[in-house]
């Protein structure tokens, strides 16, 4: 599975690198809400609850449903200012029924993909949203309520909520990391001046890669990750996120505005933020590069280290390589198998990358590779929240 954009046709200038306070802060209120996901952050986490007032706490309490379990598509936008200020200005400046259509596209429902009415107009799509709320509490089922029948109040309330924010804790983070994600803003932007948006987005995230129609024929590009993308018309080229969701958009999403917007983030790792709600141009909020972050594992190597090591022989093989190098027969004879079963086995571990295998004189040792299983977790983990 795959996120894919859709660029045919796209000029190079319409791909744009630059940072949002708003996204920003949208990605530091998910740390607060999900520490677990952030185990790089937990001090940060820890002070900055610890020091928040209890009535900004609750406030944020009551809106979490916009950035805990996913990010609200206000909270991304396509044109970033310099300042919050401006990004909450650009907000003010979006239709009540658009304004609450976009801050509730917070779901994993496959209607993200499909046009929806306005909750403010149609009685089926406010009863979903309200489901949907109440599923996550009380609050954020009141905070739902007053967003459907007070859209102007609520908005001024939010908006409010996101400068106390500022005023608190975001505006020390800003002047901080700002710098940061405008010289990273800068560097994508003079490497895809210079060498191109393919290797651009190798250098932003090894889970993102351009894909044209020669390297769908498996000719030429990343054929190995092709399978993951679908099937799509000859002689376009897009932008392909590796995700275990899956979603499709274009660069013309919005007719007015088309193009591709990328956001870096201090706070994001390990998720892959990707905004394409019909209608809404594409964003894109990706973690900086940071020497300390391990490089994403392709989801679908996960899928087959998991499935190799889901057969009950290949667990017991894998118990004894952990102790040491092994030959096949010494495999044949401890477990009771021909050495042709054991060879398919090892085949398939060595597949996955789980094997590690040397020549000794006559004899072909395999042995389990610890450094790629005791990654595996983690490689599971930031795959399934990227």
């Amino acid at each position: 599975m795959a996120n894919v954009i859709d660029i045919t046709g796209l000029p190079p200038e319409r791909v744009v690198f630059t940072p949002s306070p708003l996204a920003e802060l949208g990605a530091a209120l998910h740390a607060l809400s999900e520490p677990g996901h952030h185990p790089g952050l937990h001090g940060w986490v820890t002070a900055t609850n610890a020091a928040l007032k209890t009535d900004l706490a609750d406030r944020l309490c009551e809106a979490d449903i916009l950035w805990r379990s996913s990010r609200s598509d206000i909270l991304l936008p396509a044109r970033p200012g310099a300042t919050l200020a401006e990004d909450l200005d650009e907000l003010d400046k979006i239709g009540d029924e658009r304004f609450v259509a976009a801050a509730f596209e917070i779901t994993c429902s496959p209607r993200y993909t499909r046009p929806t009415p306005s909750p403010l107009v149609d009685a089926g799509e406010r009863a979903r949203i309200r489901e949907m709320a109440a599923a996550r509490g009380p609050r954020q089922a009141a905070f739902t309520d007053r967003m459907l029948t007070d859209p102007d109040g609520l908005r001024v309330w939010l908006r409010r909520l996101f400068e106390d924010c500022e005023e608190a804790f975001f505006g020390d983070i800003w002047r901080r990391v700002g710098i940061q994600l405008a010289a990273d803003a800068r560097h994508k932007t003079e490497l895809l001046r210079r060498k191109g948006l393919a290797e651009t987005l190798s250098a932003t995230s090894r889970a993102l890669w351009l894909e044209d129609a020669q390297d769908r024929s498996g000719n030429s590009g990343n054929s190995g990750n092709s399978g993951n993308s679908g099937n799509s018309s000859n002689g376009s080229t897009r932008i392909v996120l590796d995700k275990l969701a899956q979603g499709r958009t274009t660069a013309f999403a919005d007719p007015a505005d088309p193009g591709v917007t990328f956001l870096p983030t201090s706070f994001g790792w390990p998720h892959l933020v990707f905004a394409h709600a019909q209608g809404w141009r594409p964003v894109l909020q990706y973690p900086v590069a940071s020497p300390e972050l391990p490089a994403p594992a392709a989801l679908e190597l996960v899928q087959q280290r998991l499935e190799a090591l889901g057969h009950p022989m290949r667990m017991q093989l894998c118990r004894t390589l952990s102790r040491g190098p092994h030959s096949t027969g010494e495999l044949a004879e401890a477990f009771g198998i021909t050495s042709p079963e054991v060879s398919r086995h090892i085949a398939t571990l060595k597949k996955a990358g789980l094997i590690q295998t040397r020549r000794r004189g006559r004899y072909v040792l395999h042995q389990l590779d610890l450094q790629v299983v005791a990654r595996l977790g983690s490689d599971f983990l930031e795959g399934v929240l990227r």
